[in-house]
């Protein structure tokens, strides 16, 4: 399979996992909408596996209206698979605007070796109970300077969380000298293991941490047995994931309704 297909179903995946925890998760098949229930626009999605038709302007607007109803944010995300001259001109004739192009990266983990960083100042630990999830939240949180107002927003969607064996998402906290400073999770599906929630707090960046959580991850999807890490980056985060040996093969066009 194509590496681009392979970090399309992995983001696809962890979308509709993501809307069934709270059950938000709808659609027609090409189209599929989520929302968290956080007034972020980056944490509610709305993406289609196929490039948009003129038919598909009902659904837009029930997906506009829905949003509108829970007063949330969100993004449009097209994937390569959903890319399409007709596309871009439905969504601007629908209202949207156009963002920015997101890098979207994956690396054959079977295939290179992996070594932790070596440092005595940074462990990477499995998040194993409520405690550390809490931990994890709190972290990730504050990371991501999320608006102060939707801390209990992301609190219940972090409590959703299955931390079982069976649970799909594993997440993973990076400590410098004892204290906890950076989050990662990955989502398991198929042979691959996409990469998010990466974000270290602000006084504690450039110390290599980033980079050890993610070849600490990289490793565990390695030594489990999957065949790819995948992720998409931001402009700030991009020159780790390329140190860590990931490579860009697509880029996500991302679009938002103003005001």
């Amino acid at each position: 399979m194509p590496l681009i297909k392979i970090i399309e179903n992995n983001i696809f995946a962890i979308g509709r996992y993501w809307g069934n925890l709270n059950s938000s998760i709808s659609g027609n098949g090409i189209i599929s909408s989520m929302n968290t229930g956080i007034d972020v626009a980056d944490l509610n999605w709305t993406w289609n596996e196929k490039p948009l038709a003129d038919n598909d302007v009902r659904i837009i607007n029930q997906i506009k209206k829905n949003y509108k109803e829970f007063k949330l944010p969100f993004w449009w995300w097209v994937y390569p698979c959903g890319q399409s001259k007709t596309t871009k001109e439905i969504l601007q004739n629908e209202g949207f605007n156009y963002l920015e192009a997101i890098p979207c990266l994956a690396v054959d983990v079977s295939k290179i070796p992996l070594a932790m960083q070596k440092s005595d100042d940074i462990e990477i630990s499995f998040v194993k109970d409520e405690r550390e999830l809490k931990i994890w939240e709190d972290i990730s949180f504050a990371g991501f300077e999320m608006p102060q107002e939707t801390k209990k927003q992301y609190n219940k969607f972090v409590a959703s969380f299955d931390l079982s064996e069976r649970s799909p998402q594993k997440l993973f906290l990076a400590y410098w000298k004892g204290q906890p400073v950076a989050t990662a999770l990955l989502f398991l599906q198929s042979d691959t293991a996409g990469v998010y929630f990466v974000t270290t707090l602000a006084a504690y960046r450039n110390k290599g941490i980033a980079l050890a959580l993610i070849l600490g991850s990289m490793i565990y999807a390695k030594t489990s047995g999957y065949k790819y890490c995948v992720l998409q980056s931001s402009k700030d985060g991009l020159a780790v994931y390329l140190q860590a040996g990931f490579k860009e093969y697509c880029r996500a066009d991302v679009y938002y309704l103003p005001g």
